[in-house]
Protein backbone atom coordinates (compact mmCIF):
# COMPACT_ATOMS: atom_id res chain seq x y z
CA UNK A 1 0.00 0.00 0.00
CA UNK A 2 1.47 3.34 -1.04
CA UNK A 3 1.73 5.78 1.90
CA UNK A 4 1.90 9.56 1.78
CA UNK A 5 3.52 10.93 4.95
CA UNK A 6 1.68 13.75 6.77
CA UNK A 7 -1.42 13.48 4.53
CA UNK A 8 -4.72 11.80 5.46
CA UNK A 9 -5.17 8.36 3.89
CA UNK A 10 -8.94 8.52 3.59
CA UNK A 11 -9.14 6.01 0.73
CA UNK A 12 -7.55 3.38 2.99
CA UNK A 13 -10.11 3.69 5.80
CA UNK A 14 -11.46 0.15 5.31
CA UNK A 15 -7.98 -1.34 5.35
CA UNK A 16 -7.12 0.52 8.54
CA UNK A 17 -10.37 -0.57 10.22
CA UNK A 18 -9.74 -4.18 9.23
CA UNK A 19 -6.20 -3.97 10.58
CA UNK A 20 -7.42 -2.96 14.06
CA UNK A 21 -10.32 -5.42 14.02
CA UNK A 22 -13.44 -3.23 13.70
CA UNK A 23 -16.10 -3.05 11.00
CA UNK A 24 -16.84 0.66 10.83
CA UNK A 25 -15.97 4.07 12.30
CA UNK A 26 -18.80 3.90 14.86
CA UNK A 27 -17.26 0.78 16.38
CA UNK A 28 -14.29 2.89 17.46
CA UNK A 29 -16.61 4.57 20.00
CA UNK A 30 -18.39 1.46 21.27
CA UNK A 31 -16.89 1.84 24.76
CA UNK A 32 -18.27 5.39 25.10
CA UNK A 33 -21.62 5.46 26.98
CA UNK A 34 -24.40 6.30 24.52
CA UNK A 35 -25.90 8.94 26.80
CA UNK A 36 -22.86 11.21 26.43
CA UNK A 37 -22.42 10.87 22.66
CA UNK A 38 -23.38 14.05 20.79
CA UNK A 39 -26.45 13.34 18.67
CA UNK A 40 -26.62 16.75 16.99
CA UNK A 41 -25.44 16.97 13.39
CA UNK A 42 -23.37 19.98 12.38
CA UNK A 43 -25.41 21.93 9.84
CA UNK A 44 -22.51 23.45 7.96
CA UNK A 45 -22.23 23.38 4.20
CA UNK A 46 -20.08 26.08 2.64
CA UNK A 47 -20.39 24.53 -0.87
CA UNK A 48 -16.69 25.02 -1.47
CA UNK A 49 -13.34 25.09 0.35
CA UNK A 50 -12.84 28.45 2.08
CA UNK A 51 -9.80 30.67 1.85
CA UNK A 52 -7.96 31.70 5.02
CA UNK A 53 -9.64 35.13 4.95
CA UNK A 54 -13.10 33.61 4.44
CA UNK A 55 -12.54 31.30 7.40
CA UNK A 56 -11.52 34.30 9.52
CA UNK A 57 -14.75 36.13 8.56
CA UNK A 58 -16.82 33.07 9.51
CA UNK A 59 -15.08 32.82 12.87
CA UNK A 60 -15.69 36.51 13.55
CA UNK A 61 -19.32 36.02 12.65
CA UNK A 62 -19.62 33.23 15.20
CA UNK A 63 -17.71 35.26 17.78
CA UNK A 64 -20.14 38.14 17.45
CA UNK A 65 -22.94 35.85 18.61
CA UNK A 66 -21.32 35.56 22.04
CA UNK A 67 -22.68 37.60 24.91
CA UNK A 68 -20.11 40.17 25.96
CA UNK A 69 -19.56 40.95 29.63
CA UNK A 70 -19.42 44.59 30.64
CA UNK A 71 -17.09 43.77 33.53
CA UNK A 72 -15.02 40.83 34.83
CA UNK A 73 -17.13 37.90 36.07
CA UNK A 74 -18.09 37.54 39.73
CA UNK A 75 -18.14 33.77 39.21
CA UNK A 76 -15.81 32.12 41.72
CA UNK A 77 -15.52 28.54 42.86
CA UNK A 78 -11.73 28.39 43.03
CA UNK A 79 -10.90 30.06 39.70
CA UNK A 80 -11.10 33.85 39.89
CA UNK A 81 -10.23 36.77 37.60
CA UNK A 82 -6.98 38.56 38.40
CA UNK A 83 -4.86 41.13 36.61
CA UNK A 84 -1.90 39.56 34.82
CA UNK A 85 1.05 41.90 34.16
CA UNK A 86 2.09 42.07 30.50
CA UNK A 87 5.62 41.02 31.49
CA UNK A 88 4.29 37.60 32.54
CA UNK A 89 2.63 37.06 29.16
CA UNK A 90 5.72 38.25 27.27
CA UNK A 91 8.20 36.03 29.11
CA UNK A 92 6.22 32.77 28.86
CA UNK A 93 5.75 33.39 25.12
CA UNK A 94 9.49 33.26 24.56
CA UNK A 95 10.29 30.16 22.51
CA UNK A 96 12.85 28.76 24.97
CA UNK A 97 10.04 28.44 27.52
CA UNK A 98 6.97 28.12 25.34
CA UNK A 99 8.21 25.09 23.44
CA UNK A 100 10.19 23.45 26.23
CA UNK A 101 9.23 20.03 27.57
CA UNK A 102 10.38 18.10 30.63
CA UNK A 103 14.13 18.82 31.02
CA UNK A 104 15.43 15.24 31.06
CA UNK A 105 18.83 16.33 29.71
CA UNK A 106 20.26 18.96 32.06
CA UNK A 107 23.21 19.76 29.81
CA UNK A 108 20.83 21.35 27.27
CA UNK A 109 18.10 22.55 29.65
CA UNK A 110 19.88 24.81 32.13
CA UNK A 111 17.65 27.82 31.45
CA UNK A 112 14.40 25.93 32.00
CA UNK A 113 15.79 24.10 35.03
CA UNK A 114 16.93 27.36 36.63
CA UNK A 115 13.51 28.93 36.01
CA UNK A 116 11.80 25.97 37.71
CA UNK A 117 14.31 26.12 40.57
CA UNK A 118 13.42 29.79 41.06
CA UNK A 119 9.72 28.85 41.06
CA UNK A 120 10.33 26.22 43.75
CA UNK A 121 12.31 28.72 45.82
CA UNK A 122 9.62 31.41 45.59
CA UNK A 123 6.82 29.02 46.57
CA UNK A 124 8.95 27.62 49.41
CA UNK A 125 9.38 31.14 50.77
CA UNK A 126 5.70 32.03 50.32
CA UNK A 127 4.47 28.81 51.99
CA UNK A 128 7.38 28.66 54.47
CA UNK A 129 7.90 25.01 53.51
CA UNK A 130 11.31 23.52 52.75
CA UNK A 131 10.66 21.37 49.65
CA UNK A 132 8.50 22.24 46.62
CA UNK A 133 8.01 20.25 43.43
CA UNK A 134 7.40 21.44 39.87
CA UNK A 135 4.66 20.68 39.17
CA UNK A 136 1.19 19.14 39.28
CA UNK A 137 -1.93 19.78 37.23
CA UNK A 138 -4.13 21.70 39.67
CA UNK A 139 -5.17 21.99 43.31
CA UNK A 140 -7.41 18.91 43.14
CA UNK A 141 -4.72 16.61 41.74
CA UNK A 142 -2.12 18.03 44.16
CA UNK A 143 -4.48 17.24 47.04
CA UNK A 144 -5.06 13.72 45.72
CA UNK A 145 -1.31 13.16 45.48
CA UNK A 146 -0.83 14.47 49.04
CA UNK A 147 -3.47 12.06 50.34
CA UNK A 148 -1.82 9.15 48.53
CA UNK A 149 1.53 10.22 49.99
CA UNK A 150 0.03 9.93 53.47
CA UNK A 151 -1.46 6.53 52.60
CA UNK A 152 1.90 5.19 51.41
CA UNK A 153 3.58 6.39 54.58
CA UNK A 154 1.18 5.09 57.22
CA UNK A 155 -0.93 2.58 55.22
CA UNK A 156 -4.15 3.97 56.70
CA UNK A 157 -7.33 4.53 54.69
CA UNK A 158 -9.42 7.35 56.20
CA UNK A 159 -8.90 11.07 55.52
CA UNK A 160 -10.76 13.77 57.42
CA UNK A 161 -11.79 16.66 55.15
CA UNK A 162 -13.73 19.90 55.75
CA UNK A 163 -17.46 19.83 55.06
CA UNK A 164 -16.98 23.10 53.17
CA UNK A 165 -13.98 22.04 51.06
CA UNK A 166 -14.02 22.77 47.34
CA UNK A 167 -16.44 20.14 45.90
CA UNK A 168 -14.55 20.03 42.59
CA UNK A 169 -11.36 19.13 44.43
CA UNK A 170 -13.27 16.49 46.36
CA UNK A 171 -14.49 14.83 43.16
CA UNK A 172 -10.94 14.72 41.78
CA UNK A 173 -9.68 13.16 45.01
CA UNK A 174 -12.42 10.53 44.94
CA UNK A 175 -11.48 9.61 41.37
CA UNK A 176 -7.72 9.48 41.98
CA UNK A 177 -7.96 7.48 45.21
CA UNK A 178 -10.74 5.11 44.15
CA UNK A 179 -8.43 2.17 43.52
CA UNK A 180 -6.76 2.65 46.91
CA UNK A 181 -10.05 2.27 48.84
CA UNK A 182 -9.36 5.56 50.59
CA UNK A 183 -12.37 6.95 52.45
CA UNK A 184 -13.12 10.67 52.86
CA UNK A 185 -14.90 11.57 56.09
CA UNK A 186 -16.31 15.09 56.59
CA UNK A 187 -15.52 17.07 59.73
CA UNK A 188 -18.49 18.93 61.28
CA UNK A 189 -18.70 22.71 61.03
CA UNK A 190 -19.84 25.54 63.26
CA UNK A 191 -23.20 26.45 61.71
CA UNK A 192 -22.74 30.15 62.45
CA UNK A 193 -19.17 30.77 61.34
CA UNK A 194 -18.78 28.03 58.71
CA UNK A 195 -15.46 26.94 60.22
CA UNK A 196 -14.41 23.44 61.32
CA UNK A 197 -15.81 22.54 64.77
CA UNK A 198 -12.70 21.11 66.45
CA UNK A 199 -14.60 19.92 69.52
CA UNK A 200 -16.70 17.55 67.39
CA UNK A 201 -13.84 15.94 65.45
CA UNK A 202 -13.79 12.19 66.08
CA UNK A 203 -10.51 10.33 65.64
CA UNK A 204 -9.87 6.62 65.24
CA UNK A 205 -6.91 4.36 64.51
CA UNK A 206 -7.50 4.29 60.74
CA UNK A 207 -7.13 8.03 60.10
CA UNK A 208 -4.27 8.66 57.70
CA UNK A 209 -4.50 12.45 57.31
CA UNK A 210 -6.46 15.56 58.17
CA UNK A 211 -7.01 18.11 55.40
CA UNK A 212 -7.66 21.81 56.05
CA UNK A 213 -8.61 24.28 53.29
CA UNK A 214 -7.64 27.87 54.02
CA UNK A 215 -9.82 29.74 53.21
CA UNK A 216 -12.53 27.14 52.60
CA UNK A 217 -14.78 26.91 49.54
CA UNK A 218 -17.07 29.60 50.95
CA UNK A 219 -14.06 31.92 51.30
CA UNK A 220 -14.09 31.65 55.11
CA UNK A 221 -10.84 31.71 57.08
CA UNK A 222 -10.36 28.73 59.38
CA UNK A 223 -9.53 30.18 62.80
CA UNK A 224 -8.66 26.99 64.68
CA UNK A 225 -5.82 25.50 62.65
CA UNK A 226 -3.39 25.32 65.60
CA UNK A 227 -5.85 23.18 67.56
CA UNK A 228 -6.40 20.83 64.61
CA UNK A 229 -2.64 20.44 64.03
CA UNK A 230 -2.02 19.75 67.74
CA UNK A 231 -4.78 17.15 67.71
CA UNK A 232 -3.27 15.45 64.65
CA UNK A 233 0.27 15.41 66.03
CA UNK A 234 -0.84 13.73 69.24
CA UNK A 235 -2.30 10.89 67.16
CA UNK A 236 0.57 10.88 64.61
CA UNK A 237 -1.82 11.86 61.83
CA UNK A 238 -0.37 13.59 58.75
CA UNK A 239 -1.61 17.14 58.24
CA UNK A 240 -2.39 18.55 54.79
CA UNK A 241 -3.26 22.19 54.22
CA UNK A 242 -4.66 23.60 51.00
CA UNK A 243 -4.19 27.34 50.73
CA UNK A 244 -4.95 30.15 48.29
CA UNK A 245 -1.49 31.66 47.61
CA UNK A 246 -2.61 35.30 47.53
CA UNK A 247 -4.33 34.91 50.90
CA UNK A 248 -0.85 34.34 52.35
CA UNK A 249 -0.37 38.10 52.09
CA UNK A 250 -2.69 38.30 55.12
CA UNK A 251 -2.54 35.00 56.99
CA UNK A 252 -0.01 32.58 58.43
CA UNK A 253 1.64 30.24 55.90
CA UNK A 254 1.35 26.44 56.27
CA UNK A 255 4.92 26.09 57.50
CA UNK A 256 4.27 28.33 60.48
CA UNK A 257 1.62 25.88 61.70
CA UNK A 258 3.95 22.89 61.35
CA UNK A 259 1.89 21.43 58.49
CA UNK A 260 3.35 18.28 56.91
CA UNK A 261 2.13 18.76 53.30
CA UNK A 262 0.80 21.96 51.71
CA UNK A 263 -1.07 22.19 48.42
CA UNK A 264 -2.70 24.92 46.37
CA UNK A 265 -3.20 26.31 42.88
CA UNK A 266 -1.09 28.80 40.99
CA UNK A 267 -4.05 30.10 38.94
CA UNK A 268 -4.14 33.37 40.87
CA UNK A 269 -0.39 33.81 40.35
CA UNK A 270 -0.44 35.08 36.79
CA UNK A 271 -2.55 32.47 35.00
CA UNK A 272 -5.67 33.39 32.98
CA UNK A 273 -8.95 31.58 33.69
CA UNK A 274 -9.00 29.98 30.21
CA UNK A 275 -12.37 28.29 30.73
CA UNK A 276 -10.90 26.28 33.62
CA UNK A 277 -7.30 25.55 32.65
CA UNK A 278 -4.47 24.89 32.28
CA UNK A 279 -3.85 25.39 35.98
CA UNK A 280 -0.86 24.80 38.25
CA UNK A 281 -0.89 22.36 41.15
CA UNK A 282 1.35 23.40 44.04
CA UNK A 283 2.73 20.80 46.44
CA UNK A 284 5.22 21.42 49.24
CA UNK A 285 6.43 19.51 52.28
CA UNK A 286 8.48 20.18 55.35
CA UNK A 287 12.05 18.83 55.46
CA UNK A 288 11.38 15.21 56.31
CA UNK A 289 12.97 12.36 54.34
CA UNK A 290 9.84 10.22 54.59
CA UNK A 291 7.70 13.00 53.07
CA UNK A 292 10.21 14.17 50.46
CA UNK A 293 10.84 10.66 49.17
CA UNK A 294 7.11 10.21 48.57
CA UNK A 295 6.61 13.49 46.69
CA UNK A 296 5.30 13.17 43.10
CA UNK A 297 6.36 15.26 40.13
CA UNK A 298 9.65 17.00 39.44
CA UNK A 299 12.13 18.40 41.93
CA UNK A 300 14.89 20.58 40.50
CA UNK A 301 18.09 20.74 42.53
CA UNK A 302 21.15 22.98 42.57
CA UNK A 303 24.47 21.20 41.94
CA UNK A 304 27.92 21.63 40.36
CA UNK A 305 29.20 20.34 37.04
CA UNK A 306 32.51 18.52 36.52
CA UNK A 307 34.31 21.87 36.29
CA UNK A 308 32.82 23.16 39.56
CA UNK A 309 30.36 25.55 37.96
CA UNK A 310 26.86 25.99 39.35
CA UNK A 311 24.26 23.88 37.56
CA UNK A 312 20.71 22.59 37.86
CA UNK A 313 19.29 19.10 37.41
CA UNK A 314 16.30 16.92 38.22
CA UNK A 315 16.79 15.06 41.50
CA UNK A 316 15.17 12.06 43.22
CA UNK A 317 14.12 10.66 39.85
CA UNK A 318 13.72 7.17 41.31
CA UNK A 319 10.24 8.35 42.30
CA UNK A 320 9.22 8.97 38.71
CA UNK A 321 7.05 6.90 36.39
CA UNK A 322 9.58 6.99 33.57
CA UNK A 323 12.23 5.50 35.85
CA UNK A 324 10.33 3.00 37.98
CA UNK A 325 7.07 2.46 36.10
CA UNK A 326 4.54 0.70 38.35
CA UNK A 327 6.79 1.15 41.41
CA UNK A 328 6.82 4.92 41.06
CA UNK A 329 5.13 7.13 43.66
CA UNK A 330 3.17 8.84 40.89
CA UNK A 331 2.38 8.61 37.19
CA UNK A 332 2.69 12.37 36.70
CA UNK A 333 4.90 12.86 33.65
CA UNK A 334 3.63 15.74 31.52
CA UNK A 335 4.14 18.76 33.74
CA UNK A 336 2.96 22.35 34.06
CA UNK A 337 6.40 23.92 33.58
CA UNK A 338 5.14 26.89 31.56
CA UNK A 339 2.52 27.69 34.21
CA UNK A 340 5.16 27.39 36.94
CA UNK A 341 7.37 29.88 35.12
CA UNK A 342 4.41 32.28 34.81
CA UNK A 343 3.88 32.02 38.57
CA UNK A 344 7.58 32.64 39.21
CA UNK A 345 7.57 35.78 37.06
CA UNK A 346 4.37 37.00 38.71
CA UNK A 347 5.72 36.49 42.24
CA UNK A 348 9.02 38.15 41.30
CA UNK A 349 7.18 41.21 40.00
CA UNK A 350 5.01 41.56 43.09
CA UNK A 351 7.59 40.79 45.74
CA UNK A 352 6.78 40.41 49.44
CA UNK A 353 5.20 43.86 49.83
CA UNK A 354 3.25 43.58 46.58
CA UNK A 355 1.57 40.33 47.64
CA UNK A 356 0.62 41.87 50.98
CA UNK A 357 -0.79 44.99 49.30
CA UNK A 358 -2.70 42.93 46.73
CA UNK A 359 -4.18 40.64 49.38
CA UNK A 360 -5.33 43.66 51.40
CA UNK A 361 -6.93 45.20 48.30
CA UNK A 362 -8.82 41.97 47.52
CA UNK A 363 -9.94 41.70 51.15
CA UNK A 364 -11.25 45.29 51.17
CA UNK A 365 -13.05 45.04 47.83
CA UNK A 366 -14.70 41.70 48.60
CA UNK A 367 -15.89 43.01 51.97
CA UNK A 368 -17.23 46.15 50.31
CA UNK A 369 -19.25 44.04 47.88
CA UNK A 370 -20.58 41.88 50.72
CA UNK A 371 -21.64 44.96 52.70
CA UNK A 372 -23.44 46.41 49.68
CA UNK A 373 -25.32 43.14 49.17
CA UNK A 374 -26.18 43.05 52.86
CA UNK A 375 -27.60 46.59 52.66
CA UNK A 376 -29.69 45.39 49.70
CA UNK A 377 -31.19 42.70 51.93
CA UNK A 378 -29.01 39.81 50.72
CA UNK A 379 -27.13 38.22 53.61
CA UNK A 380 -24.23 35.80 53.86
CA UNK A 381 -24.85 32.18 54.76
CA UNK A 382 -22.08 32.09 57.40
CA UNK A 383 -20.56 34.96 59.39
CA UNK A 384 -16.90 33.88 59.63
CA UNK A 385 -14.31 36.31 58.26
CA UNK A 386 -13.62 35.74 54.58
CA UNK A 387 -11.28 36.48 51.69
CA UNK A 388 -12.10 37.03 48.02
CA UNK A 389 -15.19 34.77 47.93
CA UNK A 390 -18.38 34.75 49.99
CA UNK A 391 -21.69 32.89 49.84
CA UNK A 392 -25.08 34.62 50.04
CA UNK A 393 -28.72 33.56 50.06
CA UNK A 394 -31.15 35.46 47.80
CA UNK A 395 -34.17 33.69 49.25
CA UNK A 396 -35.63 33.23 45.77
CA UNK A 397 -34.93 31.53 42.45
CA UNK A 398 -31.26 32.26 41.72
CA UNK A 399 -31.37 30.84 38.19
CA UNK A 400 -33.74 33.63 37.20
CA UNK A 401 -31.59 36.30 38.84
CA UNK A 402 -28.45 34.94 37.16
CA UNK A 403 -30.10 34.86 33.73
CA UNK A 404 -31.41 38.43 34.00
CA UNK A 405 -27.99 39.73 35.07
CA UNK A 406 -26.32 37.87 32.22
CA UNK A 407 -28.65 39.61 29.77
CA UNK A 408 -27.20 42.86 31.10
CA UNK A 409 -23.64 41.63 30.50
CA UNK A 410 -22.97 40.75 34.16
CA UNK A 411 -21.92 37.23 35.15
CA UNK A 412 -22.94 36.84 38.77
CA UNK A 413 -21.87 34.32 41.41
CA UNK A 414 -21.59 30.55 41.16
CA UNK A 415 -24.87 28.78 41.90
CA UNK A 416 -24.72 26.67 45.09
CA UNK A 417 -28.37 25.65 45.21
CA UNK A 418 -31.73 27.04 44.14
CA UNK A 419 -31.38 30.25 46.20
CA UNK A 420 -27.70 30.53 47.15
CA UNK A 421 -24.62 31.67 45.24
CA UNK A 422 -20.87 32.11 45.75
CA UNK A 423 -19.51 35.51 44.67
CA UNK A 424 -15.88 36.29 43.88
CA UNK A 425 -14.45 39.83 44.09
CA UNK A 426 -10.79 40.61 43.39
CA UNK A 427 -8.53 43.51 42.45
CA UNK A 428 -10.00 43.61 38.91
CA UNK A 429 -13.44 44.62 40.24
CA UNK A 430 -13.52 48.38 40.72
CA UNK A 431 -15.86 50.19 43.11
CA UNK A 432 -17.94 51.34 40.13
CA UNK A 433 -18.26 47.75 38.91
CA UNK A 434 -19.35 46.53 42.33
CA UNK A 435 -21.86 49.36 42.63
CA UNK A 436 -23.23 48.55 39.19
CA UNK A 437 -23.58 44.88 40.17
CA UNK A 438 -25.64 45.84 43.24
CA UNK A 439 -27.77 48.28 41.26
CA UNK A 440 -28.59 45.62 38.68
CA UNK A 441 -29.31 43.01 41.34
CA UNK A 442 -31.71 45.43 43.02
CA UNK A 443 -33.45 45.99 39.67
CA UNK A 444 -33.98 42.27 38.94
CA UNK A 445 -35.13 41.31 42.44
Amino acid sequence: MEMHPWLPNLKYINEMLESIGVNNIDDLFRDVPTEIILKRELNIDYKKPLSEYEILLKLQELQDKNKRLVMPPFLGGGICPHYIPEAVKFIIKRSEFYTAYTPYQPEISQGLLQALFEYQSLIAELFEMEVVNASLYDWGSALAEAIMMANRINKKKTVLVPKLMNPYHKEVVKTWTYGKDIKLSEMPINKETGTIDVDKIELNEDISAIYIQQPNFYGIFEDNIEAIVDLAKKKKIITIMGVSPLALGLIKPPGEYGIDIAVGDGQELGLPMNFGGPLLGILATRWDGQLVRQMPGRIVGLTKDVEGNRGFTLILQTREQFARREKATSNITTNEALMAIAAAVYLSLLGKNGIKDLAEEIYIRSHYAESRLKNAGIKRIYNGDFFEEFAVDFGRNYDLIYAKLLEKGIQAGLKLNSTQALFCVTEVHTKDMIDKLIENISEVL
